[in-house]
């Protein structure tokens, strides 16, 4: 019994020393993979940057054709509200000529 008082903790111990030494690898690892993760994001902050020009041509096309597409569907609505909302004036004025 005293062996097992005394062979434990030194078995204990050594096991957590050999944990101990395993986290500071990894973290150690983890640390350099951080550092290349981030040399790619920048590099692909810097590539994207590059286009915003590209996205601001894209931007100001789409709003033009939006406006020029609202003005045209606004057109041919008022256009068609008129038509049809004279007519009904129209018949309406005749009926109330007729009585």
């Amino acid at each position: 019994m005293e062996f097992w008082l005394t062979f434990l903790p030194i078995i204990i111990y050594i096991l957590l020393i050999v944990i101990l030494i395993v986290g500071i690898i990894i973290g150690i690892k983890a640390i350099n993979t951080i550092d290349k993760v981030e040399k790619v994001v920048d590099d692909v902050t810097e590539k994207v940057e590059s286009f915003n020009g590209f996205f601001s041509l894209i931007d100001f096309t789409t709003d033009k054709i939006a406006s020029l597409s609202d003005k045209f569907v606004s057109f041919i609505s008022d256009f068609f509200a008129k038509r049809l909302f004279k007519k009904k004036k129209n018949q309406n004025e005749e009926e109330y000529e007729d009585e």
